[in-house]
């Protein structure tokens, strides 16, 4: 059934304008189609993210989309230079310079887009 089919991520925003600024200017992914003043579809690697306008953006507490870097600290520098702020959540694990260190090699780090949808790095 699904099991060798693409999957893509959505992400639902209040204000298309702001968040075309921010996935465009901010993270560099570059629109791939359009639905007018609805929505965009960002290539990022080999899958899609679609943006989309919805009254319900931001309603989401939880992940909504990851990428899996090599090097996470000159992500998230690259990153805090373009104005990104990111997010400290109650996890077990050593935060330094906004990156968790978990058991193992595992390192991530989390930031928000203007409607509050959460995105995150990580790296082994």
């Amino acid at each position: 059934m699904l099991a060798n089919r693409d999957a893509h991520a959505n992400l639902p925003v209040k204000d298309l304008a702001a968040a075309r600024n921010f996935y465009e200017s901010t993270l560099g992914l570059t629109p791939v189609a359009e639905e007018g003043d609805e929505a965009v579809v960002y290539k990022s690697g080999n899958t899609t993210i679609n943006v989309y306008r919805s009254e319900f953006a931001g309603t989401n507490k939880a992940t909504a989309v990851s990428w899996t870097v090599p090097d996470i600290e000159s992500e998230v520098d690259a990153l805090k230079k373009k104005g990104v702020r990111f997010e400290h959540y109650d996890l077990p694990g050593k935060v330094e310079n906004d990156i968790y260190a978990f058991e193992g090699d595992m390192k991530c780090a989390w930031f928000k887009d203007p409607d509050g949808n959460i995105l995150h790095l990580s790296s082994r």
